[in-house]
């Protein structure tokens, strides 16, 4: 049962708009996010906070 839940549940990384470096990953999951995740997190390389947006994991 819980390898049918997984299927659906995808993991991405957040890339930053500012310097475009992935800084952070996360999972997503497809069913109920069809659209692309973004959020406001911490860059570390530009010391500020900055709009991560979802990008694939290679």
């Amino acid at each position: 049962m819980a390898k049918a839940k997984a299927k659906n549940i995808e993991l991405v990384a957040l890339k930053c708009t500012e310097c475009n470096r992935k800084n952070y990953t996360t999972s997503k999951n497809k069913r109920n996010t069809q659209g692309k995740l973004e959020f406001k997190k911490y860059c570390k390389f530009d010391k500020k906070h900055t709009v991560h947006k979802e990008a694939k994991i290679k």
